[in-house]
């Protein structure tokens, strides 16, 4: 078995700085740790229990397949707070069929990110 100590999801952005903005002040993800210098050093956010690191760029277009799930306490405060730092809103917050309340979001070279809450009563927070 791979004994892991650590993780992080690695973003190649198209822009560095327009990613580290959208991130850093858009989303209010805090800064873990900083490397290197240029536009294209690295900056590693505090994802909860994981990392996300943005940096290097990326000629490629990005695929759609790379999704980021974050779980906030409050989805319809999270939706005030970033619809109003300008976060490009792909789908307000709503209840889903299985309980949890999802808001959809993109990042500057499209990546969707679903902020969900999970309500109190949820299964995901207790099980008897």
């Amino acid at each position: 078995m791979v004994h892991v100590l650590s993780s992080r999801v690695l973003l190649r952005p198209a822009d560095p700085e327009a990613s580290r903005d959208f991130y850093g002040r858009t989303l209010g993800l805090p800064v873990y740790r900083e490397f290197g210098t240029g536009p294209e050093r690295g900056t590693v956010y505090f994802l909860g229990g994981g990392f996300l690191e943005v940096s290097g760029r990326s000629d490629v277009p990005p695929t759609g397949t790379l999704q980021l799930w974050m779980q906030v306490d409050d989805c319809a405060a999270a939706h005030e707070e970033v619809a109003a730092r300008g976060a490009r809103i792909l789908r307000p917050p709503l209840q889903e069929p299985w309980g949890l309340i999802e808001m959809w979001i993109a990042d500057p070279d499209g990546h969707r990110i679903v902020l969900t809450e999970v309500p109190a009563d949820h299964p995901l927070r207790y099980r008897p």
